[in-house]
This record gives C-alpha cells, structure tokens and sequence, in this order.
C-alpha cells in the first residue's frame, strides 16, 4: 500500500487502519465478522473515491476493507490518501471511513466471550 501511495509530487499520506478492539460498552469482544453484498460494496467504494479525488486535491487512494473473521487486534479496514499537501489527506481520508461505515453494504457481527453475539449497525458506531 505504501509503495502505491508515495509519489514525488505527494507531500502527505494520510493512513486509517480500523482494528477489531477487545473492549466495546463494557462486553469483551472475541472476534468480529464481515459480511458483504461484494459487487454493490465495490461499487460504492469506487465511487467513494471518485467523490474524494473531485473534492480534493489528492493523488492516489487505497481503500480495503476485510471479509470474514477478524480475530482481536487485527485490521478490518485500511484507507490511505495520498496528496501534495497534509490537510487534503486527512480530510480525504475522514471523508472516506465516516462514508464507508454509512453507505457501504458491509456488515458488522461481534461476537462476545460470554458467548453471545450480535449484528451491529456500523452507522451507530
């Protein structure tokens, strides 16, 4: 990912790494897992990042996101923005998450230690 964002002309390279935390409102988590309608998911983030490259000036954007089981402590999603100047970068790649998380037809199931587990919505979190 590092190779495909560093470019001469960039100056910033704004990277989010989301990660399966232990703790959520009190309840350990074991695990989480991804589900997705992969073919509208990918057109969503494609068009994602055309909104961000016609909004900011930004060079290159990566964007991947897991499916399946996600052991604690490992990454879920990964964005990364590339541009000439830090604040593009940074905005870009708030843009993309908070986007993601809201419109991006990937679900989010967390299961407990106590046993128990549920789908979250990823737009209240």
């Amino acid at each position: 990912m590092m190779s495909f964002l560093t470019l001469p002309e960039v100056g910033g390279i704004d990277v989010f790494i989301g990660t399966t935390r232990q703790w959520t409102e009190g309840k350990e988590t074991h695990r989480l897992e991804y589900e997705a309608y992969t073919p509208m998911a990918k057109l969503e983030i494609e068009r994602l990042i055309q909104s961000a490259v016609e909004r900011w000036e930004i060079e290159r954007v990566y964007v991947s996101h897991r499916l399946g089981l996600v052991p604690v402590a490992e990454a879920s999603v990964i964005i990364g923005v590339a541009a000439a100047h830090r604040d593009a970068a940074f905005i870009a790649c708030r843009f993309l998450i908070d986007s993601l998380k809201k419109t991006v037809p990937i679900w989010k199931k967390e299961y407990y230690a106590d046993g128990t587990s549920e789908w979250v919505d990823p737009r209240s979190v």
